[in-house]
Formats: C-alpha cells, structure tokens, sequence
C-alpha cells in the first residue's frame, strides 16, 4: 500500500481498528439513485489508481488524513444524526478498518452506501455499492497527470479494471455503475464492458448511470449536456453532481 497511502501511520499501542481519515461531514449525496438524501460522509484517504480528473485530489494524488479509531468514528457519525452513511474516498476497501466500520454501521441500522472503483470487493454488509469503474479517459497521461510527472500511467492503467471484483460485487450486492463520462468516445468502452460482466452477472440498464466529468460548476456546464444525451441515447440512466451545483469544488460537500 506503500504507493497508496501517505499518511502517517497510527499509534499501535491499542488493539482497536483505525482509518486514514481526509473529511467527515454531513451533507446531501450529490450523485447516483440516492442523490439529494441528507447523508454523513466518510471520506478516507489512500488510493490505488490515480484518475486525472480526480475530485478529492487530497485522497489520492496527495493522500492527507489524521488517522481515527473505528469508535471514534462512529461517535461523529452518530452525532450528525443522519441515517445514511456514505464510505468513500480514495478507495475506502484498501483499508481493513473498512470492513470492521461497515459492521459496526449495519449493526446499529444505518443504510451504508460505498464509493469504491470496483477493484477491490468487500466481505462485509454494505446498502449499496456504489461502483464507478474507470475508463481509459481516466488514464493520467504524461499531458494530463496533474502533477506534470506521467509516473502512474502505466500502474492506473494496469489496475483500473478488475472483472473478478466487478462481478463478484454485483453479484453480492445492490449496486449502482457510475461511469464518469467526458463524451462519446467512452461509450464503447462502457457497452463492452457491460457485455463482459454480462457473462457472470446480470446487470440492468437501470444500474448503469452516466455522469459528467467535472469538479467545478465550469466544466460541467462543458460537459453535462451531452452525456445526458449519451444516456438517453443508450437507455441508462442520468446522475447529476448535485453537490457540484449547489457548492462548487468546496471541501465538505
């Protein structure tokens, strides 16, 4: 997890779990079928795959976080007095402490959403799995890396998709496919991978939602009206960034 993760290691004196924490927050979930629904967010910090147009820059390309007990968690969680919890970060399944936060959440009845990019599947109860499966388009090229280095090219696009994980977490669980879209030419992709899955699992086209790429009210006014067309166009689903409209790039959104 070396290449993953940053943050400095927690205090091994005590025996309970712990996660990488960047942000936990209440707000409204802005993307996918439960958008609008007031929501806590567990934002971790640690990524395997470094997606160009990342919106939580903090989580991957430059992993920042104080590292927090899973009780501690929950404490914070309980006191913003939401029943939906959202794990999310990063990619909140690098970490173990995951799994055991999922447990705890389910046994005192919240509904858990996760926001993994399919490449690792969980053994743990989750609400729904919210998936976003990333596209060549997501493939930090030398002239699209953000930090201007082209190092994780060739690892992100080593890494990006895992059909095992894919299918073995729709087949487990309620799940949504977000595919982060940046316009046409990403829809072959989608239809093929679709077709893949497909052959393990059955996944309906009411799954599947389409969302503009774009971190800031600016690129999505670039980019939101065509892949609302793409997705009537192919009979999936349309998701907003309904936090993106209402607070632009602001951190605790």
């Amino acid at each position: 997890m070396s290449d993953s993760l940053e943050v400095a290691e927690p205090d091994e004196s005590g025996d309970e779990p712990a996660l990488p924490v960047n942000e936990l927050f209440h707000s409204l979930q802005g993307e996918g079928k439960l958008s609008g629904v007031p929501s806590t967010f567990v934002r971790t910090s640690g990524c395997n795959l470094r997606c160009w147009f990342c919106d939580s820059y903090h989580t991957s390309w430059e992993p920042a976080g104080d590292w927090m007990g899973i009780e501690e968690v929950l404490g914070e969680v309980e006191g913003h007095g939401a029943e939906h919890v959202v794990l999310t970060g990063g990619e909140p399944l690098l970490h173990d402490a995951s799994e055991v936060l999922l447990e705890r959440l389910a046994e005192r009845g919240y509904h858990t959403t996760v926001e993994t990019n399919g490449t690792i599947a969980p053994d743990a109860p989750v609400d729904l799995a919210s998936v976003s499966p990333k596209l060549a388009s997501s493939t930090p090229t030398p002239e699209k890396d953000p930090k201007g280095e082209g190092e994780w090219e060739e690892r992100h696009e080593e890494r990006r998709i895992d059909y095992e994980a894919l299918a073995t977490i729709c087949e487990r669980y309620d799940h949504q496919l977000k595919f982060v879209v940046t316009g046409r030419e990403d829809m072959a992709e989608i239809t093929d991978l679709l077709s893949r899955l497909h052959e393990r699992v059955e996944v309906r086209d009411e799954d599947v939602l389409l969302m503009p790429e774009g971190a800031t009210r600016e690129r999505l006014d670039e980019t939101r009206n065509r892949v609302a067309e793409l997705a009537m166009e192919h009979g999936f689903r349309y998701t907003p960034r309904l936090h993106v409209d209402l607070w632009n790039d602001a951190p605790g959104t």
